[in-house]
């Protein structure tokens, strides 16, 4: 048993354009972080797939996906919303984004492995049922969180999600099931600007007030994740994992530290371990401060293997 390591150079080829913050470097600079750490070697390489279609349609509406494909240029680039575009090689990273996360949930549940760690692009979380937002194409994390209930059979998945920005569309795409919970810190007032209220064992949203520290974040984890988790009691985990929360990150204001993001993980470990047998399945979400993104990413999987081992 070990941690699962996804990634694929397609997903360097999805370009937004000069200057976009979620930038082809970004899965270099955690790739590159990871070899520097030395904890590359560790992990077990595997092959991403394109997402199905009847995997699509478990979060998104048959018009979003064909609107999606259809939408994908043959050569320049198309404008979806003021912060999101595709070029030619976007819909293959979407589509294997996606897939990551898919193939990495059918590992985890069938033993294979302990736990997956899915370097992709673009990310998944503000990407609604019916449409594209936020730099995101289709709900990546959704999409493997409903094929864990909906086609491996799960009684109960949990989602947690520490990118600065509320997962607005991961949240939208599973709150019909009560199979899932979702848990989300997020800083607010900001972007996308709303959420649900909290639900018993269906939603904990955390709003996280700029300037908020490392230890005030652990404090709110501590006081509305673990528990909320603890009484649900997943058997799988699926990690939205975004790393713009950090204080050197240039798109949002709080001020967590790369140790921070190695303590959170640590704690789902540890929930993971204590009911889900370990399992968990990890998907990069933000992070645009290439070296706090890849510093931060590191920890994250050396938490990830250490709980594997």
């Amino acid at each position: 048993m070990s941690t699962a390591y996804y990634t694929d150079s397609v997903f360097a080829l999805h370009d937004m354009g000069a200057g976009h913050p979620e930038c082809p470097q970004r899965v270099g600079s955690v790739e590159s972080a990871l070899t520097d750490s030395g904890l590359l070697p560790r992990l077990q390489a595997r092959d991403v797939p394109d997402v199905m279609r009847d995997r699509l349609v478990l979060a998104h509406t048959e018009a979003h996906i064909d609107n999606v494909f259809s939408m994908a240029p043959q050569r320049g680039r198309v404008q979806i919303d003021p912060d999101t575009a595709m070029n030619e090689h976007s819909l293959a990273a979407a589509l294997r984004a996606a897939g990551a996360l898919v193939a990495a949930t059918d590992a985890v549940a069938n033993g294979e492995i302990a736990n997956a760690f899915c370097n992709v692009r673009p990310p998944g979380h503000h990407a609604e049922p019916d449409r594209s937002m936020g730099f995101c194409l289709f709900s990546n994390v959704a999409i493997a969180a409903l094929h864990a209930v909906n086609t491996l059979g799960f009684d109960r998945v949990a989602i947690v999600d520490f990118d600065v920005h509320h997962g607005n569309g991961t949240e939208h795409c599973v709150a019909h099931d009560d199979r899932i919970l979702f848990c989300s810190s997020f800083q607010f007032p900001f972007y996308p600007g709303s959420y649900l209220p909290s639900e018993p064992n269906k939603r904990v949203n955390v709003p996280l007030p700029a300037g908020t520290s490392g230890q005030e974040f652990r404090a709110a984890i501590e006081a509305h994740w673990i528990p909320a988790i603890q009484d649900f009691a997943p058997q799988m985990i699926f990690i939205s994992a975004g790393f713009d929360a950090h204080r050197e990150d240039p798109l949002a204001g709080l001020n967590l530290e790369d140790d921070d993001y190695q303590w959170v993980t640590e704690r789902v470990c540890e929930l993971a371990q204590n009911f889900a047998q370990r399992r968990i399945v990890s998907g990069l979400e933000g992070g645009y401060a290439l070296s706090a993104l890849g510093r931060s990413a590191a920890l994250h999987v050396a938490a990830l293997l250490d709980a594997g081992a």
